[in-house]
């Protein structure tokens, strides 16, 4: 499955390369913005919301699409927990009998 993660851009790093910074959940990364680039000025993108997947901002996004989108994956990520929690506790009790 390919998820995009919802970032924000907060500045460009390397206009020639089409690099920005990206806070995504409180991390910084730098990521490229050609694909949500277009004919805009860069320093455009700079409090623009994007998905980021692979080290590429794949599309723009508003800050209430971000924040559904973080909420699910942040659900996501306690059932993941939860069923892996489940899967432990069942593989000790075969090994207990």
């Amino acid at each position: 499955m390919c998820l995009g993660i919802p970032g924000r851009i907060t500045e460009i790093s390397d206009p020639a390369r089409k690099l920005a910074t990206v806070e995504i959940s409180g991390v910084r990364r730098e990521v490229n913005v050609a694909c949500v680039a277009g004919d805009r000025a860069l320093a455009d993108l700079v409090g623009a919301w994007v998905l980021v997947h692979v080290g590429f901002a794949m599309s723009l996004i508003n800050e209430e699409e971000a924040a559904k989108t973080l909420e699910v994956l942040k659900m996501l990520g306690e059932a993941q927990e939860e069923l892996a929690a489940m899967r432990q506790s069942k593989e000790m009790l075969e090994r207990a009998s």
